[in-house]
């Protein structure tokens, strides 16, 4: 326990220093947003074993909410995203209740077909601008204080921000609520033979998921001063599931390092196109920068195929093959 606090420790110095090392604040407050929310859907899928096809509902209807109580009704900061963070648990609650009567491949579908409930809602409601998105949100200033039209300083809010979502995490997976999910995961049936009300567990997992990734939906309006209609796509619950199943299913840093990648990719793929074409004369290059889903699709192929455990989970299993073998 103390190396892992350490590490994180080692982690939390590396990570407040990166805008003095050269790092674009608003490139690490995306990957930040994205990996809490892939931090809150690896809850779900990782630790409880449910498959949620609709978890974008979650990251747009927070960034809604947030982004109009800010705008529109002119709310502080802090209680802009706590307005976010309920309308999403409260969205969770409805759909968790809905969809835990299932399992399996009916509970991702009802997910995925209320998530696009929830999508047409936002592209015909007047709140949301439509194809427009809500623009200009107002980042103002938390507590009264801090200003955070300075990119500087919302980055160390968003930091702030990520490190509480990942706590509650990490004490959740730790926690004996915890080990009864984990045990939802591994076997559902026996944990109703040990007296537990599994739908209730379920429900209350779901609910958390559908929070955190609130968190991230209303943080990241504040990082990019809108919300728009890719928030809440089915593409986007697409994404967060690579996220996942790159960085490592099951573990606490996996969703961390996956988003950490398809947002790396997402951003310099392009840029690493055109420094070929330009290198190397061939406009292939060219498509190729443009064509990032391809690249995306192509190195999630990969990883199932050579890391099935994911980046970290492969390095974890790597690390305990060497301590056997010393052993």
């Amino acid at each position: 326990m103390n190396r892992q606090l350490l590490g994180y420790l080692v982690v939390t110095i590396i990570v407040a220093a990166l805008p003095f090392l050269g790092v674009y604040p608003i490139f690490a407050m995306k990957v930040m947003c994205y990996a809490l929310f892939a931090c809150a859907f690896n809850l779900l899928l990782g630790y409880t074993g449910l498959l949620s096809f609709g978890h974008a509902a979650f990251l747009g209807s927070a960034a809604y909410a947030a982004g109009h109580a800010l705008k529109v009704w002119g709310w502080p900061t802090e209680m802009g995203l706590l307005f976010g963070v309920l309308v999403a648990a409260l969205l969770g609650l409805v759909m968790g209740a809905i969809a835990i009567r299932r399992s399996g491949i009916y509970f991702a579908m009802i997910t995925l077909a209320l998530a696009q409930m929830v999508f047409f809602f936002f592209l015909q409601a007047k709140f949301t601008g439509g194809e427009d998105g809500l623009q200009g949100v107002p980042r103002g200033k938390l507590l009264g204080v801090i200003d955070l039209a300075q990119d500087i300083n919302l980055y160390y809010v968003v930091m702030g921000i990520f490190a509480i979502g990942y706590f509650i995490i990490w004490r959740t997976v730790h926690s004996p609520f915890g080990q009864v999910l984990k045990g939802l995961r591994e076997n559902e049936p026996r944990a109703i033979s040990l007296g537990y009300d599994t739908d209730r567990f379920k429900l209350l997992a779901f609910v958390l998921s559908a929070a955190i990734a609130g968190l991230a939906g209303a943080t990241k309006t504040l990082v990019f001063v809108s919300a728009t209609l890719s928030d809440a796509t089915w593409q986007m619950s697409g994404l967060v599931i690579l996220m996942t199943l790159i960085g490592g299913l099951g573990t606490l840093t996996g969703p961390i390092i996956g988003a950490f990648v398809i947002v790396l990719l997402e951003n310099k793929v392009g840029d690493f196109g055109q420094f070929m074409a330009n290198l190397t004369g061939a406009e292939w290059f060219l498509r190729l920068g443009e064509s990032v889903t391809i690249v995306i699709g192509l190195i999630f192929v990969i990883c199932v195929m050579a890391f099935r455990r994911g980046l970290v989970g492969e390095f974890s299993a790597w690390l305990e093959r060497r301590r056997a073998a010393r052993a």
